[in-house]
C-alpha cells in the first residue's frame, strides 16, 4: 500500500510537467511538422509534399541566412562565455558577504525589464545622435556624428548583453561548489594560475559551462527582437525569415518548414556540444 501510494504521489507531482511537455511542446511541434510536409494545391486543398524543404535548399537567401544565424549564434555564445567566466569566478570565489550578493544582484538588474526595453536602450546609446556618438565627438575622436547601429558588431553586442545572465548563473552555481582547498593545493604543488584554472577550475565548472552554452546558444539562435532592432532592415536572421513566412506572407507551410529546420539545427548543435565535451544532458541540466 505504501509503495502504491508513493507511485500515485509521484504521478500526481509529474502530471503538470507532463501535461506542459505534451500540450505546449510535443503536440505543437508534431503539428508544425505535419504542416511543413504539406503544400497548397489548386483549389485550396493541401497535398503531401517536400516542396517547402526543397525551396529552402534551392534559394540561396534562405540557407545563407540559416548558416549566418548559426555561426553568429555560436560566436555570441563563445563571447558570452569568455566575458561571463571571469565575472562568475570573481563573484563565486573572490567576493565575500554583502559584496557577493550585491554583485549578483547587479547581474540581475538589467533583466528586470523586458528584452524590448533593453534593445531600445542600446539604440538610444548607439544611434547617430546618441550618447556614445556625442561622447566621441566631445573628446575629439570623430568630427561628426557617427551611426553605430545596424551592423553585425552591434547585433553581437546586443546578443551577448541579453544572454549574459543565462551564462553567469550556472557558472556561479557550479563554481560555488568548488572547494577552495583544491585551488590552494594546486598552487602548493607548484602550479601557475593558468595551470590551476586549466586543471582544477575549468574541469569542475564544465557542467556549468556546457549548461550555460546550451541555454545561451538556443536563446540566441531563436532571438528575434535584438537582431531585428539593432540590425535594421538589412539584418539577416533566420527567425525574421520565419516571421515573414507566417505573418507577412501567410505561408504557414513554408514557415513551419523553417521552424523545423531551426529546431533540427539547435538539437544537432546541442548534441555535438555534449559529445565534444563528453557531458551527459541529464548531468549538465541537473
Amino acid at each position: 500500500m505504501i509503495e502504491r501510494g508513493n507511485r500515485l504521489a509521484l504521478f500526481l507531482l509529474l502530471t503538470p510537467f507532463l501535461l506542459w511537455l505534451l500540450l505546449l511542446i510535443i503536440l505543437p511541434h508534431m503539428q508544425m511538422f505535419s504542416i511543413s510536409i504539406h503544400d497548397r494545391a489548386v483549389g485550396g486543398a493541401t497535398v503531401l509534399s517536400m516542396e517547402n524543404y526543397t525551396t529552402f535548399f534551392s534559394e540561396p537567401l534562405y540557407w545563407r541566412t540559416f548558416m549566418r544565424t548559426a555561426v553568429m549564434s555560436l560566436l555570441a555564445t563563445i563571447l558570452t562565455l569568455v566575458i561571463a567566466f571571469p565575472i562568475a569566478f570573481y563573484i563565486a570565489k573572490v567576493c565575500q558577504g554583502k559584496a557577493k550578493s550585491l554583485l549578483f544582484v547587479a547581474c540581475l538588474l538589467p533583466f528586470w525589464v523586458s528584452e524590448l526595453v533593453r534593445s531600445y536602450g542600446w539604440m538610444i546609446l548607439l544611434r547617430e545622435s546618441g550618447l556614445v556618438s556625442g561622447f566621441l565627438q566631445a573628446i575629439g575622436v570623430v568630427d561628426q556624428p557617427i551611426e553605430l547601429l545596424y551592423n553585425d558588431a552591434t547585433i553581437m553586442v546586443g546578443l551577448v548583453y541579453t544572454s549574459m545572465l543565462f551564462m553567469v548563473v550556472p557558472l556561479i552555481t557550479t563554481l560555488d561548489s568548488l572547494d577552495n582547498s583544491l585551488i590552494e593545493a594546486g598552487y602548493d604543488l607548484g602550479g601557475s594560475s593558468w595551470d590551476v584554472m586549466r586543471e582544477v577550475v575549468i574541469p569542475h565548472a564544465m557542467s556549468g559551462i556546457v549548461a550555460g552554452c546550451i541555454v545561451v546558444f538556443m536563446l540566441t539562435l531563436g532571438n528575434y527582437l535584438t537582431p531585428t532592432l539593432l540590425g535594421g532592415k538589412d539584418s539577416l536572421w533566420f527567425t525574421e525569415q520565419i516571421f515573414t513566412q507566417f505573418i507577412t506572407r501567410f505561408n504557414w507551410e513554408q514557415g513551419s518548414a523553417f521552424g523545423i529546420l531551426l529546431l533540427a539545427l539547435s538539437s544537432l548543435m546541442v548534441w555535438g556540444g555534449l559529445k565534444l565535451t563528453r557531458q551527459s544532458f541529464v548531468k549538465t541540466m541537473g
